[in-house]
Formats: C-alpha cells, sequence, structure tokens
C-alpha cells in the first residue's frame, strides 16, 4: 500500500538578527581581542545552534517528513513527495523536505534517503534527522568565520564554498557519530543521502551513493529535456574502483548477479556493497568506501522547471528522460512524485519479471508557479 499524505502546517520560524559588519578584519592576523571576540562569537552560536536542535520542529519552520506536498511561502516553489515499500520488507526509503532552512524564508532543503542492509531503515532515518541540522550548524559557523575574515562585501563571492565545506564537515560528523552510536548497528548496514539547497536562483546539490538527481528543462524546441545532475556511485566508476583498490578492496560481479559491481573485502566472501560511497557500512570503509558527498552547484534559469530526487528503485527501470515527461505531463503537479513512483512499479513488475519490487520514492520540487490551465 502507499504511504498516506500528511502535511504539516505552517508555524512561527525563529529569526536571527545579523550584526551590521561596520568592523572587519582583512588581514590573516587577529590581535588577542580580535581573538576572543571570534572565539565568543563562534562558542556563542555553537550554543544557540545546539539548543535549537532540541527544539520542538515547528519552531523550525515547515518541515515534511512523510509522503504529501510542501508549498513555499511567497514563492513559486512546491515539492511533492511520494514513497511506497517494495517486496522485500521494511520500507528503508525515507526523505524530508524543510521550508524555511537555515531560518531563511528563501531557502528550502529537500534530501532523500535509502537504506540498506538488516538496519537500513534506521540508518536512513538516523542520517536524515541528523545531516540538516548539522549541516546549518556548520554552515552558519563557517559564515560567520568568513564575514569577520573576509568582510561582507567578499562573502557573496564564496557561498558555494561555505556550503560545500559545510556539507563535507556535517557528513564527517554524522557519519561518525554513526559509528559511535550505542543504540544503531551500523557496521553491516548504511544509507545513502541525495539532497539540494535552493536559495533563490541557485541550486547546490550533494550526492553520497546512488540516488539521483534529475533536472527538467525546457528546450528551444518548447519540449522537456532532462539533465542529469549527480552521479550514481558504483563501484565500478574508474575514480571509484581506484580508490577502493588502493585500499585492498575489491570490486567485481558475483556469478548470481552479472552488470552488478560491489565491494568486496580483501580476504572474506561476504555479500559486498553495491555502491562505493555510503552512510553506515564500517565493515567495508577501511577498503576505499567513503561518506564525503560530491557538491556541485547549478544556477536556476527560467527554462528550469523542476528538479526530481529519487531512489534507485525509480532509477532502475525508469530512464531520465521518462521520469522528466511523466512529471511534465501530470496535470496536478502535487500528484506528480506520485505518479512516477506508480510508474516505476508498473516498470518493475514489466521488465524484471521474477525479481522484488525495490522501495520507491521521489520528490518533485518546482521552481516557478503553474502555468494557468
Amino acid at each position: 500500500m502507499s504511504l498516506p499524505v500528511h502535511t504539516t502546517g505552517v508555524v512561527g520560524r525563529a529569526e536571527t538578527k545579523r550584526g551590521g559588519g561596520e568592523e572587519t578584519l582583512s588581514g590573516c592576523f587577529f590581535g588577542v581581542a580580535r581573538m576572543r571576540q571570534l572565539s565568543s562569537l563562534l562558542q556563542g552560536l555553537a550554543r544557540s545552534m545546539a539548543l535549537g536542535k532540541e527544539r520542538k520542529e515547528e519552531e523550525q519552520g515547515t518541515v515534511l517528513r512523510t509522503s504529501g506536498t510542501l508549498r513555499g511561502e511567497g514563492s513559486g516553489t512546491l515539492a511533492a513527495v511520494w514513497s511506497r515499500r517494495g517486496e522485500k520488507g521494511t520500507n528503508q526509503d525515507c526523505s524530508v523536505v524543510w521550508e524555511g532552512f537555515g531560518c531563511q524564508e528563501d531557502t528550502i532543503f529537500c534530501g532523500i534517503f535509502d537504506g540498506h542492509g538488516q538496519w537500513g531503515h534506521y540508518v536512513s532515518k538516523a542520517v536524515r534527522d541528523s545531516l540538516p541540522p548539522s549541516l546549518v550548524r556548520r554552515w552558519q559557523e563557517a559564515v560567520t568565520l568568513a564575514s569577520l575574515i573576509n568582510g561582507e562585501k567578499k562573502l557573496c563571492h564564496s557561498q558555494f564554498d561555505l556550503w560545500k565545506q559545510s556539507y563535507l564537515a556535517a557528513a564527517a560528523a554524522v557519519d561518525e557519530e554513526l559509528r559511535r552510536s550505542r543504540r544503531l548497528d551500523a557496521v553491516n548496514s548504511g544509507s545513502t543521502a541525495l539532497s539540494i539547497i535552493k536559495k533563490g536562483d541557485t541550486m547546490v546539490i550533494a550526492n553520497v551513493g546512488d540516488s539521483r538527481a534529475v533536472l527538467g528543462t525546457t528546450s528551444d524546441d518548447g519540449s522537456i529535456a532532462a539533465v542529469q545532475l549527480t552521479v550514481d556511485f558504483k563501484p565500478n566508476l574508474p575514480q571509484e574502483k581506484a580508490r577502493i583498490v588502493q585500499c585492498k578492496g575489491r570490486v567485481y560481479c558475483d556469478e548470481d548477479e552479472p552488470g552488478v559491481h560491489r565491494v568486496w573485502l580483501p580476504d572474506r566472501e561476504a555479500r559486498g556493497l553495491a555502491m562505493s560511497r555510503a552512510f553506515g557500512d564500517y565493515c567495508v570503509k577501511d577498503y576505499g568506501v567513503i561518506s564525503a558527498p560530491e557538491v556541485t552547484q547549478r544556477r536556476i534559469t527560467a527554462r528550469d522547471q523542476f528538479v526530481i530526487l529519487a531512489t534507485d528503485g525509480v532509477w532502475d527501470v525508469v530512464s531520465n528522460e521518462e521520469a522528466v515527461q511523466i512529471v511534465a505531463a501530470t496535470p496536478e503537479r502535487e500528484k506528480a512524485a506520485k505518479r512516477l513512483v506508480q510508474w516505476a512499479v508498473r516498470a518493475w513488475r514489466r521488465k524484471r519479471r521474477g525479481y522484488a519490487v525495490d522501495d520507491c520514492s521521489a520528490i518533485c520540487l518546482f521552481f516557478h508557479h503553474s502555468p494557468p490551465s
């Protein structure tokens, strides 16, 4: 059965106040007083973010964690989310859409996570719950530090660099948190993590694993074209395989799974991992599997209509072009993700008879107001 639709109401937002930036630091050397000022600011920020993490979700903006829709306040953005359990047991996919991300009204965060292994459904939810607040905390710390060193005028030229370093730091922290957890066994279980941050006309994309983001954009002839924004991190990709082999891991296809490359331990035949990047999976972390995301950005133009984030259960049976056509042809945008997932489930039964249908989940984020019917 499909998951029921739930939406969250619009609630109060926390507001942040930023200093006027009358004084900036231009050099690499700080006086003792200035260093104390920096230390005090960062400590205060860390304390406030720690307190904010403990607050109720309703105090942080509008958050959607289940199938449903979320419409951006005062903008044309609309996010449609849908997930359907496959035939392998518990649904290990999960997602989050956060409007007003980082207490910024024009910013939305969308993330989709695909667990694997015995406890994959717990790992994917843990990453979903930990990664966004960890990212916000590190981004705000990075912005504070950069503004003190470079000044507000130069800060706008390095926004992507700040997001990238924040993503890398947050991913490393979340993976280490999972490793140390006494409540969760992530040795032989793990999760992918694909997310985007849309702020104004800029989109930052971060990917760990083999989920995929695909853009739907208008071509010169008026048709909708597909542009793949992420790489499916499979072990047989040249740079991924080189890293794994250098770390003494092995990459090959099992006889029972032709075409499915996995990462195998050097001295054991325990079932390998079919991706080269993941959270958790500590049994293979010493052999080239990493949790570092690939972080990219894209400027959204008037031609760009929407972006699809989906787990591999969708992309295993639906092409990029098919996906954007399905979404573009859905009259009611609120039903776009559901229609795409239902299409994928039917494709599994048609194209892969004899195989259990995988969990299928998708987020469709529309950038502009829908045209009049």
